[in-house]
């Protein structure tokens, strides 16, 4: 028996039964069965709410976080007591990416000392620094206008002038021109051809500002006259400015300039010995006969002094000269005492602004001594500094030129009052200046041998 073949019957998709009998599950089948269960649905519902609930939350707790952060580089708080550590500033910032470079402040720098104190030695030390613009003794155009001023009245006159200078404003400078005279020019100034400022590139082509030695003045009164506004120009490029003067006598007078923020004064304090200071103004007592008035014009007449001379020694014209010059010691020393007395008990203007130097530590260590000085007024003492400063003060002998600054063995030069002040004269500086004296650490001598024993030191550490 033959088998029969089995029929096959086609039946279309789209029809209940499909092949075989079995039924055809058409996609849609699966979505159909979503939609008809509502909990799926649901659950699907709530996760999303939550995710987008979080989302939500967390943008708009960054943009409070964003708007605060804002706010306090805005407007910082105002604390009673400075933060510690280092302060954030927020990238959100722009000030962040675009940051103005921090400009050095202007470092500025009086020189305080009086006459014959190796001040025009120390003076060199900044001329020969090419960063430094360097002004030597300014008010000296005062005193020479207002003569026979006493020196204690030309005080008040002095401090405006360096309130003026020190803000690169030459113009007071015509305040003491001669009536009808020619404008002041560069070369006008005191002091103007040992200037290394106005003797170098440029106002000159002498010289280089960059190269540390003396400057010939001879070579310099050659250079051309510039305007005292072409000086201004040059002045604001500096940010090291340094006077040195010695016609300011007590340091308080500076109170008001050392007090102003936007001056940022220091002061150096240059003191040697009083009875070398006294031997020296006798030296060179004829180019100093207007100063040497103008000081004793300030003394006291109610005051009893030492005897200028002892009773038996018979004055006669040279006597006459050394008067001026010892007698202007009382009123210099007096005023220092003021200097010293405000340096021991330094009120809040004063505190990191102020400087001693002895004139004897300078010349025995020289190179130490610039380097101290140096970084109090925020320079660098490079090699050449140093060495030039060694050479000025280790040279054969003492000068017999008492206004030139030149090489000279300055350790014999700082102790030739020794050897030619008489007894008398001692007695009487040390009259005038004891207390000072005491606080700088110069001893007193008892007899004329004391003083004439080199091999007896009259040093001690200083008070201040």
């Amino acid at each position: 028996m033959k088998n029969k073949p089995y029929p096959l019957k086609f039946t279309p998709p789209w029809e209940k039964n499909a092949g075989f009998g079995r039924k055809h599950k058409p996609c849609a089948r699966s979505h159909t069965k979503i939609i008809a269960n509502p909990g799926i649905v649901m659950k699907v519902l709530r996760r999303k709410k939550i995710i987008m609930f979080l989302a939500y939350f967390l943008l708009v707790a960054l943009t409070m976080l964003n708007l605060a952060n804002y706010k306090w580089t805005k407007e910082p708080q105002q604390c009673s007591q400075p933060m510690q550590g280092v302060n954030f500033q927020s990238r959100s910032d722009i000030r962040y990416l675009y940051k103005a470079p921090q400009v050095k402040k202007r470092q500025l720098v009086y020189v305080l000392t009086t006459w014959r104190s190796g001040s025009s030695f120390f003076g060199e030390l900044f001329n020969q620094n090419p960063d430094v613009f360097f002004l030597y003794e300014p008010m000296w155009h005062i005193w020479q206008k207002l003569y026979p001023g006493d020196a204690v009245s030309l005080q008040g006159a002095a401090r405006d002038m360096l309130s003026s200078l020190y803000r690169c404003d030459f113009s007071v400078f015509q305040l003491y021109n001669s009536p009808g005279g020619k404008n002041i020019t560069s070369l006008g100034l005191f002091g103007a051809a040992i200037n290394k400022v106005i003797c170098s590139y440029p106002f000159c082509s002498s010289y280089r500002k960059d190269v540390v030695g003396m400057v010939d003045e001879k070579i310099c009164r050659k250079c051309p006259p510039q305007s005292l506004q072409m000086l201004e120009e040059e002045c604001l490029k500096y940010n090291t400015i340094v006077i040195k003067g010695v016609r300011i006598l007590d340091v308080n007078i500076l109170a008001p300039l050392m007090e102003d923020p936007s001056l940022n004064l220091k002061v150096v304090h240059l003191v040697r010995d009083p009875r070398a200071v006294a031997n020296s103004r006798i030296k060179s007592r004829h180019g100093l006969i207007r100063e040497n008035l103008q000081v004793v014009r300030s003394r006291d007449p109610k005051l009893r002094r030492v005897p200028f001379v002892d009773p038996n020694h018979k004055m006669n014209k040279k006597d006459g000269s050394d008067y001026h010059s010892i007698g202007a010691m009382e009123v210099i020393c007096e005023q220092m005492s003021k200097t010293l007395k405000t340096a021991l008990h330094p009120p809040s203007w004063f505190k990191g602004k102020y400087m001693t130097v002895r004139y004897e530590d300078l010349v025995e260590n020289p190179v130490r001594s610039v380097r101290n000085v140096y970084r109090f007024v925020n320079l660098s003492a490079n090699h050449d500094i140093e060495i030039f400063a060694m050479n000025m003060t280790t040279g054969p002998s003492a000068s017999t030129k008492p206004f030139i600054v030149s090489s000279r063995n300055a350790t014999q030069a700082a102790n030739a009052w020794r050897t030619v002040l008489n007894y008398q004269q001692i007695r009487q500086v040390e009259e005038y200046c004891q207390h000072s004296m005491s606080l700088l650490g110069y001893l007193r001598v008892r007899t004329a041998g004391e003083a004439k024993d080199l091999s007896r030191p009259l040093l001690t550490v200083p008070k201040i």
